[in-house]
């Protein structure tokens, strides 16, 4: 087995101890925004709409916006157990990807005949978030900057050379734009990701959708869908509400449907935030063009740079814990924080002596396909999506489209495509969920030690089609 650069060039402990110092265990984004976010009210007793959604994050919201640009007189009452965008919406890493399949890789080797539409789909998405952004005047930090993907081992120049066609940037290239010596070389994406600051695009999508007249409801836990005549009554602990149609946004948390109990689990991202760099510490690593930065690896990092000059870096480890139950516990990982913090000072060393500011994480809702899932239930009153798998910022905006397509009732280009019609395969229940998720993650861990070499587990879910290679 090989070490990796990460354990080759590994920062000393005083270092990483020093840096970490002081740092909240609050999610950046929606700390930086304060106690100052409008707040939306509990529901007070019975209610009905036309189309009730539940759930306060992107699904939710996105499907809030397009119902009403659909149809500005359907009445929309949008329910929220916590409060907007508390949860994955809040807490991502503020990448919008194109891609609707977690990557294009991953959408080719499931629907080698669609792709290429997928592709379109996706762009065409991203396309149409901008120009809501704009419209709206929505105020998120909206930077259609791209992502850099970077080797930073020598057998993933062999990867980016066979995505990309061989349009890799050389060591040297690539260093100009992000000064790093781990960076051996990249493809930059310039067209299909941008960066935006999660939570306030969350708050700015709530704020268009209740000028547009949706009714958002906080602190309203919704505890189960009955049918009734015209309709589905929504319980929640406040009152119910009577819905012609309905829209789950839920992800990451039980499925309101039985049919959709063991299709996602909850799997636990952890990031790290820097205070501002100084002016200095800007010209030390360069960075000027802003893009997004993943590196290629099975447990791959991901960071970018904040409209303030802050570095966000996340990823690498990916937690699944017995039960599959989303629970806060999960959220406080000292030693993948400490982790987290020595990957970023072999990454950027000139940087020894930056401090950060805040520690995160949350549940990543994760699908068998590695995104999103689609349907109806309740003779075609309800429709839902979940299983984005971390990619959801800018995914969540075509689920929407798809949502009230299939309530419609009338196909469209979205609805006809297989990743819509098709459900993924279900996810085990305990304890083979458990066995076989770490056995997947310790595999993808050994690829990474082994010139990214995938053993008989990852081929063998290469062969009934689980694979995931990032």
């Amino acid at each position: 087995m090989h070490t990796t650069v990460f354990e080759r060039n590994v920062p000393q402990p005083a270092v990483v101890a020093r840096s970490l110092e002081g740092a909240v265990h609050r999610p950046f984004w929606i700390d930086d925004l304060g106690p100052d976010v409008t707040r939306y009210p509990q529901l007070e007793g019975d209610a009905s709409a036309a189309l009730v959604i539940v759930g306060g994050g992107y699904t939710g919201l996105w499907t809030a916006l397009r119902a009403k640009e659909r149809e500005p007189e359907r009445s929309v009452i949008l329910l929220e157990g916590e409060r907007i965008a508390w949860a994955a919406s809040g807490r991502n890493g503020g990448f919008c990807e194109a891609s609707l399949t977690h990557g294009y890789e991953n959408g080719k080797s499931r629907w080698p005949e669609e792709i290429e539409t997928l592709e379109r789909l996706g762009l065409e998405n991203l396309e149409r978030m901008q120009e809501a952004i704009e419209r709206y005047g929505m105020d998120c930090d909206w930077e259609r900057t791209g992502e850099l993907n970077v080797a930073v081992e020598p057998h993933q120049l062999d990867w980016l050379a066979e995505e990309s066609g061989g349009l890799v940037l050389d060591q040297e290239a690539t260093q100009a734009e992000v000064n790093s010596p781990t960076f051996l070389g990249s493809v930059w994406l310039k067209d299909s990701v941008a960066m935006v600051h999660p939570y306030k695009l969350a708050t700015e999508l709530a704020r268009v959708a209740t000028e547009l007249g949706v009714t958002i409801h906080e602190g309203t836990r919704v505890r189960e869908l009955v049918d009734v005549d015209g309709g589905v009554d929504v319980v929640t602990d406040r009152g119910t509400v009577h819905a012609e149609q309905v829209v789950l946004g839920t992800n990451v948390f039980p499925s309101l449907l039985k049919r959709n109990t063991l299709m996602t689990v909850p799997v636990y991202d952890y990031a790290i935030m820097t205070e501002p760099l100084s002016q200095e510490q800007l010209e030390a690593i360069g960075w000027t063009n802003r893009q997004g930065i993943g590196d290629m690896a099975n447990q791959f990092h991901y960071y970018r740079i904040t409209r303030d000059n802050r570095i966000l870096f996340g990823g690498y480890d990916a937690l699944y814990f017995w039960g599959r139950r989303v629970d806060a516990g999960h959220e406080y990982q000292p030693g993948t924080w400490e982790k987290l913090a020595g990957h970023f000072f072999t990454t950027f060393p000139q940087l020894e002596g930056l401090k950060f500011t805040h520690k995160w994480a949350g549940p990543i809702d994760s699908s068998t396909q590695f995104c999103a899932f689609f349907g109806t239930a309740r003779k075609d009153r309800v429709a839902y999506a979940a299983g984005f798998t971390g990619l959801g910022v800018g995914a969540t905006a075509f689920a929407a489209d798809v949502l009230l397509d299939l309530l419609s009732g009338v196909e469209t280009e979205r609805t006809r495509v297989e990743m819509v019609r098709k459900r993924p395969l279900p996810f085990p229940p305990e304890p083979l969920a458990s066995l076989g998720i770490n056995l997947t993650r310790w595999s993808m861990d050994r690829a990474d030690h082994n010139e990214g070499k995938r053993n008989f587990i990852l081929k063998a879910l290469d062969a009934v089609g689980l694979g995931f290679d990032s």
